[in-house]
């Protein structure tokens, strides 16, 4: 049996630090969305669990996080299963896009069929949420506002499809790296009012959206990283109505009012530039 699943990317339309908790998270607000730019994984049976990737490199050791998907399954059922388990890596490394959280999601779901565990959506996405923040955000697709650590979901109806071209600078950063830096700054959150912003996005109103919108971890990643911030203001430059990072970086998306604009801009820009769109 083989079993074939997309694991699509997400952007951070915006993202404001509310407060940390006494674990030492920080409280989120956010509205994140997901875009077309996918990864491709492909599932058969066998007797041991296995992994192979194509294109963009990975961790293949305890923290990649597909095979520690698989092995959550079983520590959950307590039985072992085998997978050889193919990824096609699009979505950047370490670049606030949730490739590696989509990977995981996309594992859950596929293993779930092919070891026909059975296990309700409810589980996997508690079982997800064990694994990383973003991974039941990235267990669906469309718009959503995503609180706490992000375990507290609202998905919202997406009315509207936009152009976005991303650039990803650098080396790319980790989550801990920039909060970290977030924490050594003293920072504040932006105090974002997201109901204003998240009704503007819903009406397509990109413009005024982007007058109440922003990412509160683009100061320190801009401190680790300066070429975000010459990423963010080229995209600008360009004609992006809205230029910001996504997530904890390193990566920065710029939405556009149309095609024509957008695919301008990625033909300037070159081969470094990723021409894709919100989903769905």
């Amino acid at each position: 049996m083989r079993i074939t699943q997309r694991a699509y990317g997400k952007i951070n339309w915006a993202l404001d630090v509310v407060g940390r908790r006494e674990d030492g998270y920080h409280e989120l607000d956010m509205l994140m969305q997901t875009v077309a730019l996918s990864d491709e994984l492909s599932f058969e049976s066998d007797g041991a669990l296995s992994l192979t990737v194509r294109g963009r490199p990975v961790p293949s050791d305890g923290r990649n996080l597909v095979l520690r998907a698989a092995q959550a399954l079983m520590d959950y059922t307590g039985k072992r299963h085998g997978a050889r388990i193919h990824l096609v890596k699009h979505i950047p490394v370490r670049a606030g896009l949730g490739g590696g959280s989509a990977d995981c999601g996309a594992t859950l779901l596929a293993l779930n069929r092919l070891w026909r565990l059975n296990l309700p959506l409810k589980t996997l996405l508690q079982i997800g949420g064990s694994l990383g923040a973003d991974v039941p955000f990235c267990m669906g697709v469309g718009l959503a506002r995503v609180r706490g650590v992000g375990e507290r979901l609202l998905r919202m109806e997406a009315k509207q499809r936009f152009p976005l071209v991303i650039l990803h600078p650098g080396p790319g950063l980790s989550t801990p790296q920039v909060f970290g830096q977030w924490d050594r700054m003293g920072q504040r959150g932006l105090s974002l009012s997201l109901d204003q912003a998240q009704s503007a996005l819903a009406s397509g109103d990109l413009a005024a959206f982007s007058r109440m919108t922003g990412n509160a971890l683009e100061p320190p990643a801009m401190t680790l990283l300066p070429e975000i911030w010459q990423a963010r203001d080229k995209l600008r430059q360009l004609g992006a109505v809205v230029a910001q990072m996504s997530g904890s970086g390193s990566a920065v998306f710029g939405a556009f009012d149309n095609w024509e604009k957008a695919r301008a801009a990625k033909e300037v820009l070159g081969y470094r530039a990723i021409l894709t769109w919100t989903y769905p």
